[in-house]
């Protein structure tokens, strides 16, 4: 009679011995993936596991997928750190565990000072059968009315306070960061009467941000589907 196997264990933490790193459930990590030549896949952990003497760890995790691991596959305005937190769970060896990394809300993203390797940002939930969003509306800026990379240089116009890339606007990323002000081409007539009145003392220079952004970034812009924004990125 075959002996019955051993009950396995919850673990409220783990340590990964060819990292020495300390995991736990919450935690955002890189996997290893099969294919050494792609990027480590990114997933949080649900739980941790382990046969009944501590050894064959497991982690039951939720998939965080790339824009380019989605149906819709990667577009214009997505970041190079953007991740989409799926509903897709699955059960890995602890030791394909590469390292910790952390996955931030969008706004917290855009007000890091610097971003590091294992920094990344989340802004939808993924729908792996269906390729749905969650959200499913998003906010569009600019005369492309796409949503916001933060990859991207944008500026501020003064008076509308809507976001342009400089390129939409012709103009190139270093006159961008030079300019003293800013106006779009629609509150333009009216920004040059305010410059030309020698009373107007109002000392407000253009926004330019190169990757960090304050986070009326959100409170300005129309709200468009996100499959009207995909359909509009092709």
């Amino acid at each position: 009679m075959a002996k019955a196997k051993a009950p396995r264990r919850t673990l409220d933490s783990y340590t990964v011995k060819p990292i020495n790193k300390i995991v736990k459930p919450g935690d955002c990590v890189l996997l290893r993936p099969s294919d050494p030549s792609t990027p480590s896949y990114v997933a949080k952990i649900e739980r941790i596991e382990s046969d009944g003497r501590g050894a064959n760890a497991r982690v039951h995790v939720r998939w965080y997928y790339r824009p380019e691991e989605s149906i819709g596959g990667r577009r214009q305005f997505h970041g190079s750190k953007e991740v989409f937190l799926s509903d897709h769970y699955d059960i890995q060896s602890a030791d394909t565990i590469e390292g910790k990394c952390t996955v931030h809300s969008f706004k917290s993203y855009t007000k890091l000072d610097a971003v590091g390797n294992d920094d990344f940002f989340c802004r939808f939930e993924y729908n792996s059968s269906t390729g749905a969003f969650i959200p499913d509306r998003v906010a569009v800026y600019c005369k492309c009315e796409m949503p916001y990379n933060p990859d991207d240089l944008m500026v501020q116009c003064e008076i509308c306070s809507d976001w342009f890339h400089p390129a939409c606007i012709e103009m190139s990323a270093e006159e961008a960061k030079r300019l003293d002000h800013f106006f779009c081409e629609n509150c333009s007539s009216e920004s040059q009467k305010k410059l030309q009145n020698p009373h107007n003392t109002r000392q407000s220079d253009a926004k330019v941000f190169p990757f960090t952004v304050v986070l009326n970034v959100w409170q300005v812009g129309k709200h468009v589907t996100l499959r009207q924004t995909i359909q509009k990125s092709f």
